[in-house]
């Protein structure tokens, strides 16, 4: 045995001696293939059953012309339809894909979900779920009247205002807000991410119902900081480019309790994790969060961009990307994608199987 590998061999067994976990471990600089384990569920798929599954959902759907791109964001409306990809990483860092996954799009609303996490990073779950709520609104994700209605104005992390009203809680002004909330996203995707200019000028120039909702929240004192200014970051948040690749690792960070898969990095608290998960299976797909549940049983969260990404707790996540959305703004082939996989693997949350249970 080399001088050098039995001195890593001798390092880590003193750490474990010392009732150290490879979590503890200094983190892998960002855009590292491979990393120490944080562990792999008893009752997780084989490598060979997880590809074989994503394989099998990308030759079903692929052919899938359902649905239509969103078009109230012009640039949105131009995306290729065709473009199909469905991604999955292991809590161990394991990559299974099909079709096109590399092709970066727009978050859109999934970022809701990493913004309301650094929200809570700053000031806590509690404050989080005073100032926003959690409750499902039962209208569209844009809805005026849903502001006015609801007890708490704001509803959810998840639609548009209580979306808005989260970024607004980010401390700092919009530069320090923008800069906190991509340097965040950067570590849920152990790599570096990037605005998609033309998708953020599009939407600047058509956000005027955003602009609305912020102005009507910030009339029942919902807003915490400026109402445009939080509204333009808010913007900026929905118009980062992630890849199918990328966002099944922010995904698996969500699926191992808030650590990376691939940096090893703790990059969401612990403890911080089920409330987001909460949020995602009552508000995660918009109008269709219920059916959802009901058929599928995972916390996921959709954006118009044609993105899903839904979470396994304790194995991993799984992504699909297609433009076509359904008339609830959920991709039509990524909802079918996801599904299949999630049934053929008896992945459901509120299945026995899922634990390993017959």
């Amino acid at each position: 045995m080399q001088k050098k590998s039995y001195l890593t061999m001798l390092a880590l067994a003193l750490l474990l001696a010392a009732g150290l976990s490879l979590n503890h471990l200094p983190a892998q600089p960002a855009g590292v293939a491979h990393r120490l384990t944080t562990g792999h569920s008893p009752v997780a798929p084989t490598d060979a059953q997880l590809q074989a599954a994503i394989t099998e959902a990308y030759n079903k759907f692929h052919g899938d012309t359902t649905g239509k791109n969103a078009d109230y964001i012009p640039f949105l409306a131009q995306v290729d339809s065709k473009l199909f990809g469905i991604a999955a990483v292991t809590t161990d860092g394991r990559l299974f894909v099909a079709g096109d996954v590399n092709y970066p799009f727009s978050m859109q609303s999934i970022s809701k979900v990493f913004t309301l996490a650094l929200a809570m990073e700053e000031l806590g779950p509690d404050k989080v779920f005073e100032r926003i709520g959690a409750e499902p609104t039962g209208r569209p994700f844009n809805s005026v009247t849903a502001v006015e209605d609801m007890p708490g104005h704001t509803a959810n992390p998840f639609v548009n205002a209580g979306a808005i009203a989260t970024t607004s809680l980010i401390s700092g002004g919009p530069d320090a807000k923008w800069n906190k909330i991509l340097a965040f996203y950067n570590r849920a995707a152990g790599e570096k991410l990037s605005l998609i200019d033309a998708v953020y000028k599009s939407e600047a120039a058509t956000n005027m119902h955003n602009k609305a909702i912020a102005v009507l929240l910030a009339s029942y004192e919902r807003m915490y900081s400026d109402p445009m200014e939080s509204t333009d970051v808010y913007t900026k948040q929905c118009s980062i480019g992630v890849t199918a690749r990328q966002l099944a690792v922010m995904g698996a960070t969500l699926a191992d309790q808030g650590v990376n898969p691939i940096t090893g990095e703790q990059v969401i608290k612990r403890e911080d994790v089920p409330h987001i998960l909460a949020a995602m299976t009552m508000a995660g797909l918009y109008d269709g969060s219920g059916g959802w549940a009901w058929h599928v049983g995972l916390p996921a969260k959709s954006g118009v961009g044609g993105g899903i990404l839904a979470v396994v707790p304790g194995k991993g996540a799984i992504v699909g990307f297609a433009p076509r959305l359904d008339k609830a703004g959920n991709s039509v082939k990524a909802q079918k994608a996801i599904a299949y996989v999630a049934d053929k693997l008896d992945i459901n949350l509120y299945s026995p199987g899922s634990v390993g249970l017959k």
